[in-house]
Order: structure tokens, then sequence, then C-alpha cells
């Protein structure tokens, strides 16, 4: 289980629960690693400022990752953590390695709004 402060999604039946029962979530699947580490960070600042969005994360190396491992979106992604945004369930965004915390709230403006 990762070390954050974050609701963690450990089952498949977790990540289909989170995506129907909320509009907007961000889910960053990853390890704690030091490309990991700065994003978990960024979500957990942020989770007081947008409270109309959903974060999560997901430990990159369990069976239930291969939900965001496999999503097209991320196919060609070569470094951790996997980053996806979901509006209504769909993909709207997807990212991979390290984002600081503009780069994240541009995606999070731009897809949920303010």
């Amino acid at each position: 289980m990762l070390n954050t402060n974050l609701k963690h999604i450990e089952t498949e039946q977790e990540v289909k629960e989170v995506l129907e029962s909320n509009e907007n979530v961000m889910i960053c699947c990853g390890r704690m690693g030091p490309m990991c580490i700065p994003v978990f960070s960024v979500m957990e600042d942020l989770e007081q400022i947008y409270p109309h969005v959903t974060f999560r994360d997901q430990d990159f190396d369990i069976p239930a990752a291969d939900i965001i491992r496999n999503l097209p979106e991320c196919a060609l992604f070569m470094g951790l953590p996997f980053t996806v945004y979901f509006k209504n369930a769909k993909v709207v965004a997807a990212t991979s390695s390290i984002q600081n915390k503009d780069q994240v709230m541009e995606i999070l403006d731009r897809e949920f709004g303010k």
C-alpha cells in the first residue's frame, strides 16, 4: 500500500465504484519513488482547493492497477506515475512521470473547471 494521505484504490471493484459515483476523478497510479511522491503531494494539497474532484492513488504493482496500466491513453507511457483524469467515467486526460502543481492545476481547471 502507498504511504500517502490520499484514499487508496486496491481492487478493480473500487475503481469502478469511484468512477461510477463521482463525476470528476483523478487517479495517480505509481510507487513511493522520486517521480511519484511529488505528484501524490500535489494531490494532497489540491484536495481542499478542488472539492468537486475525487482524488485517489493506486499502487502500480497490484493486479487492480491493470485498469489504469492497460488504458489506450497510457499505452506509450514510459515513466511513473500514470495519472489519469476521468469525467463521467471517461478518460479526458492522462500524463506520465512527474508533474508539478501548476501542471496538475492546468489539467484540473481545463477538464473539471475551477
